[in-house]
């Protein structure tokens, strides 16, 4: 099985969706949890919310395999994105409620873990990489939005209720401040959705890895909170009707931060 599926468009973006796919090899399952087989901290219907990226020109990467094989967003090292807080590993061990991902004496050693990483991690991101400088020798430049959801409510991960609509620029170092003004005050404009930058989710690995703007890539990250655009809880079922409105107010962040880009490269913007 193919370990991710891509599109090539007429445009500078490029949109990742590290955690969308739900494929376990072969006998992998069998050595889950009962709660960790349902898959339950998969970014769900993310594909399907994201229908319009060919209205935008957009390159797209996204995994088959579930995050639970890998997790193409977490830095290879093993170091924390963030550091003190809750989190998962490159190969999960727990869910992001803290329950356990394997049976006992199922969790991958080190050897199996370093065959992930070369069998599923690596061609992920030589793909990513080769999308990125492509956008960026046609247009000048690329801009990669990584594109993710989660439960409104992970007392784990963070405190409360999730806003809707979660932008992460590492701070402003993934991006241009320009790029980020601009969706920003799109995301702001769509007063339904609670909006934020740079709270709990300031981007994963794939936006500080990747955002390199001296070098002509721009890179942010949404995360989305799943009632935006599916009904409250497991098994997060995906509602037309939400997704409808809520990707008026994708397509408007996303081409706001596109035509920033297209600004600083044509000189309007000084």
């Amino acid at each position: 099985m193919t370990v991710f599926l891509q599109t090539r468009g007429t445009s500078a973006l490029v949109v990742s969706m590290p955690h969308s796919g739900t494929f376990l090899p072969g006998g992998l399952g069998d050595r889950l949890t009962d709660e960790a087989r349902g898959l339950p901290d998969t970014d769900w219907h993310v594909p399907e919310l994201y229908n319009f990226l060919g209205e935008l020109g957009a390159s797209s990467i996204r995994a088959t395999h579930s995050r639970y094989v890998v997790d193409l967003n977490r830095d290879p090292t093993g170091s924390s994105l963030y550091p003190g807080q809750a989190t998962t590993e490159l190969v999960p061990t727990t869910l992001f409620d803290g329950r356990p991902v394997y049976k006992p004496g199922e969790e991958p050693d080190e050897a199996e873990i370093e065959q992930r990483r070369t069998d599923y991690f690596d061609p992920y991101h030589r793909a990513l990489t080769e999308l990125l400088v492509k956008s960026r020798m046609e247009h000048g430049f690329a801009l990669l939005w990584d594109a993710h959801s989660i439960a409104d409510e992970v007392p784990r991960l963070f405190d409360g209720v999730l806003p809707d609509l979660n932008l992460g620029t590492h701070g402003g170092e993934s991006c241009d401040r320009t790029i980020e003004r601009w969706a920003v005050k799109a995301m702001m404009d769509h007063e339904e959705y609670a909006s934020i930058v740079n709270g709990r989710f300031k981007g994963g690995w794939i936006t500080r890895a990747y955002g390199r703007p001296s070098q002509n890539i721009h890179a942010v990250q949404m995360e989305l909170a799943m009632s935006a655009y599916a009904d409250d809880g497991l098994p997060w079922t995906y509602n037309e009707a939400k997704a409808d409105k809520l990707r008026k107010a994708l397509k408007d962040v996303m081409k706001a931060a596109l035509d920033a880009a297209r600004s600083l490269y044509s000189g309007e913007v000084k």
